[in-house]
């Protein structure tokens, strides 16, 4: 849970610099909105990753596929209830929304393999 913490604060700080000092156009008004969820969701799949991990070894895949099978549906539903609400910019949304997904995403695939290969 810690690198998930590391690499929340790293992604934060990107974001905030390029908000600030170099574009602010290209970071929505409501990332801290999208960053927040990445890390509630991360810190989600952790706990569930744990406790595939820790009774039965055999369950991990199906642990893993249903993790990755809520994640898509939760980011469905997350980029739904705000372009219901209405944006002012939803390409930006979507665009930002993307970019933390593949972020997280390859975080998480790393983690799972450092884990995998030390086990």
């Amino acid at each position: 849970m810690l690198r998930a913490i590391v690499a929340t604060l790293f992604i934060g700080i990107v974001f905030f610099i390029v908000q600030k000092y170099v574009n602010s156009a290209w970071v929505h008004p409501y990332f801290w909105y999208i960053l927040s969820f990445f890390f509630g969701l991360s810190f989600l799949i952790n706990r569930l990753m744990d406790y595939g991990l820790k009774d039965n070894r055999k369950k991990f895949v199906s642990f893993y596929l249903s993790t990755v099978v809520g994640r898509l549906l939760l980011s469905i539903i997350f980029i739904g209830v705000f372009l219901y609400h209405g944006l002012t910019d939803s390409l930006l949304f979507v665009i930002n929304f993307f970019i933390l997904y593949l972020c997280y995403t390859g975080f998480e695939i790393y983690t799972l393999y450092c884990n995998l290969r030390r086990d």
